[in-house]
């Protein structure tokens, strides 16, 4: 026997910030993860451009990407985890790490996409200490 789902309760609760945005990538859903990942409250995000998070030197680059999945309906990251580069409201760079899923309409054309995205900030800031300060040890024992 399968229980419902109430699909609205598990979007707000969920620990992972999910996005929707539409064909045009303007934003139509913003859990309360994201408002805390990303400091915007649902207000300020819904029906905004994605741009809000993207860092402006990779607009272009995204945008590119995003309108050849909306033409295609093909992505490369349903499966695999993309990370890349954010903002927060505050203007603090972040790193995160995301998956996303094609929606469709009643048509099966291509209708927006929904990102389940982590902050990973900290461990990528880690990660470059260490492997910084692996070369300097591998720099210090070559020499």
């Amino acid at each position: 026997m399968q229980s419902t789902i109430d699909f609205e309760q598990l979007i707000a609760s969920i620990g992972d910030a999910v996005v929707i945005s539409d064909a045009n990538g303007a934003i139509t859903l913003w859990n309360p993860a994201a408002e805390f990942m990303f400091g915007f409250t649902r207000e300020e995000a819904i029906g905004q451009s994605l741009d809000l998070i993207i860092p402006e030197r990779l607009r272009q680059r995204h945008w590119d990407g995003y309108n050849k999945t909306m033409e295609t309906g093909q992505t490369r990251y349903g499966h695999d985890v993309l990370r890349v580069p954010a903002v927060h409201k505050d203007g603090r760079a972040m790193s995160i790490a995301f998956t996303v899923a094609m929606l469709y309409d009643a048509q099966k054309k291509v209708s927006g996409i929904a990102a389940i995205m982590r902050d990973e900030t900290v461990r990528f800031n880690e990660e470059r200490s260490l492997r910084k300060r692996l070369t300097e040890l591998e720099a210090k024992s070559a020499g």
